[in-house]
Parts: C-alpha cells; sequence; structure tokens
C-alpha cells in the first residue's frame, strides 16, 4: 500500500487528507475510547468531523461490513465444515460478529472519511506554512 491512496488511510489509520497523522484515539479493543476519532489531525489541522452527526452516515458502511462478515463466516463454515448443524454455524456467526465488531466500527467510520474527504500531497506544507504566519 502506498501512501497517497484510500487503503493506506484505512488500514493504517491515518489522516484522510495527509495520511499522517493518527485519525483514532486508540486501537479498536480499547473499550473506554471505542471509535472514538480525534478532533482533528496534529500534522495537517484537518478538522475530521465536518459537521455534527458526520459519522451516523457511517452507520451504511457498518452494515455492509458485517453483512460481508456474515456471509464470509458462513460460507467458509459451509465449504469446509458442512457437516456442521445450522445452530453452531449461527453461533460461529454471531461470535465472528462479535469478537471483530470493534474492528468493523473503526473500519467504518475511517471508510466513511475517506468517501469524502481527498488525499492532498501538500496539506502538512500548506498547515505549516499557515501557522508560521500568524
Amino acid at each position: 500500500m502506498k501512501k497517497g491512496s484510500k487503503l493506506f488511510s484505512v488500514f493504517k489509520g491515518k489522516c484522510p487528507q495527509c495520511h499522517e497523522g493518527d485519525f483514532f484515539v486508540s486501537h479498536p479493543y480499547d473499550l473506554s475510547h471505542l471509535g472514538d476519532v480525534r478532533e482533528s489531525c496534529d500534522q495537517c489541522g484537518l478538522k475530521f468531523s465536518k459537521e455534527p452527526g458526520f459519522y451516523y452516515g457511517a452507520m451504511y458502511v457498518a452494515y455492509a461490513l458485517g453483512v460481508a462478515t456474515f456471509v464470509t463466516i458462513w460460507v467458509s463454515l459451509n465449504l469446509f465444515f458442512n457437516e456442521l448443524s445450522t445452530t453452531i454455524q449461527i453461533a460461529f456467526v454471531i461470535a465472528g460478529i462479535f469478537i471483530l465488531g470493534p474492528i468493523l466500527f473503526s473500519l467504518s467510520k475511517i471508510i466513511w472519511a475517506n468517501m469524502f474527504i481527498p488525499f492532498e500531497k501538500e496539506a502538512i506544507n500548506n498547515f505549516n506554512h499557515s501557522k508560521s504566519q500568524h
């Protein structure tokens, strides 16, 4: 993954604009800060919340990630362990969603932000330049 791609920002948890600053307050399994997004990027100054309620739209992304996880687990179990009962398969799906939930929740927020915030190669230079003028 190269810096400048949306995948870099998503999988590294970096600012969508500069790909340098951290996007989240902590890691996904720090339950006291689950999915907490920093107020702004410490490298380029981008305010991560474009408007109040901006991340409500991430629910659609979280739903899609949840469905993809469900289908992946269900199909994998049916392909490799087709002798398992439906009850056991459902238990695996629930356990998988529960275990991966914090990651899916965090991923949904950073994917949503990357859908609306473009990468700008010179974002850090522009931010430092504007800070030095004040």
